[in-house]
């Protein structure tokens, strides 16, 4: 995968990445041979030979470690103000790791540590939503209502208004509540944003899991490769096949043509029911109305008013004296 030229040089170690630029500006780095002085030069360093003043960079196998960042600690591998940073505690870790993401100074939690900059773009991008669960302990009590305001969402003070939440309330003790809060983004400094928001103040905070992975078994300052299980779940799911997937399904909606609006299908009337009777009911009222017209369903039939009733004075009834069927008509004379 294609990066940026001072991204590749921070990640081997180089120099930090506004150092790196000034290497790219002053001609000091090449790429398969030419020297690249634009800042905006990308580069693959398993495929390009990239070259740092005569010195060419390898590229390394990929490592994947988690992290238990303890509290007062930055997450960068270098301070200028001589604070103590998570390099303090990689030492026995030979690859140059990088954190994805970046939990506050006064944060403690899980941290991903990996050389794999297509998980880490991966993992860092708002659209997937990848879970952090965190501990938080506020001070006093939350009600029903403001814990459902953290589920709905919170306007923050830039106006930005959070996501859906996963929030409930873990233990009270004396004037204190801890709370349990899954997010699908990460904001500066966004849960102290919400609870201050609603008038609340954060005592302490730590991220429990990133992406699944959970802090189980690790003291504050201790770390672990992760497992092959661990490893086979990121990938499958957050991993280069997983980015690509995403983006072919993509540019496939986008260039899909959409189909036209499909017309409601009339619901078919079955006889017996409650609409074929209210069906026949009103084609009874029409052809009431209107005189000769053609009796509907649910219409009484019969004779009409004032009229009597059986056959017609002067007509014989069927079977008494009326020909048998099939029999001829004679004709009769005179009576002699």
């Amino acid at each position: 995968m294609q990066e940026r030229l001072q991204k590749i040089l921070a990640h081997a170690g180089v120099a930090s990445r506004r150092a790196a630029e000034a290497l790219i500006r002053d001609g000091k780095v090449r790429v398969n041979g030419r020297i690249v002085r634009e800042l905006g030069s990308k580069a693959d360093l398993r495929r390009d030979r990239v070259e740092v003043s005569g010195r060419r960079l390898v590229a390394e196998e990929p490592a994947y470690y988690l992290f238990h960042k303890p509290r007062e600690v930055v997450t960068t591998l270098s301070d200028p103000e001589g604070r103590e940073t998570i390099k303090d505690f990689l030492r026995g870790i030979p690859e140059r790791v990088f954190p994805v993401g970046r939990l506050d100074y006064h944060t403690s939690g899980a941290l991903l540590l990996t050389n794999d900059g297509v998980l880490s773009e991966s993992l860092l991008r708002p659209s997937r939503g990848i879970p952090k669960v965190y501990a938080v302990k506020v001070r006093g009590r939350l009600d029903i209502p403001e814990l459902d305001r953290l589920r709905r969402g919170i306007t923050l003070d830039d106006g930005y208004t959070t996501k859906q939440a996963e929030v409930f309330v873990l233990r009270e003790e004396d004037r204190n509540t801890w709370i349990q809060i899954t997010l699908h983004e990460g904001k500066n400094r966004q849960i102290h944003r919400m609870l201050e928001a609603l008038g609340f103040r954060v005592q302490r905070l730590a991220r429990l899991s990133f992406a699944g992975l959970n802090t189980d078994g690790l003291q504050p300052g201790e770390w672990r490769p992760l497992t092959k299980r661990e490893l086979e779940k990121l990938m499958k799911q957050h991993g280069q096949e997983a980015v690509q997937a995403q983006r072919l399904s993509k540019e496939f909606a986008k260039h899909t043509p959409k189909a036209p609006p499909k017309k409601p299908r009339r619901k078919p009337v079955r006889h017996g029911s409650s609409d074929a009777k209210s069906a026949g009911a009103g084609l009874g009222a029409r052809s009431a109305a209107k005189p000769g017209a053609r009796p509907g369903v649910g219409t009484k039939v019969g004779p009409k008013a004032g009229s009597k009733a059986g056959p017609k004075a002067g007509s014989r009834p069927h079977g008494t004296g009326s020909r048998p069927h099939g029999a001829k008509k004679v004709r009769r004379g005179p009576a002699r």
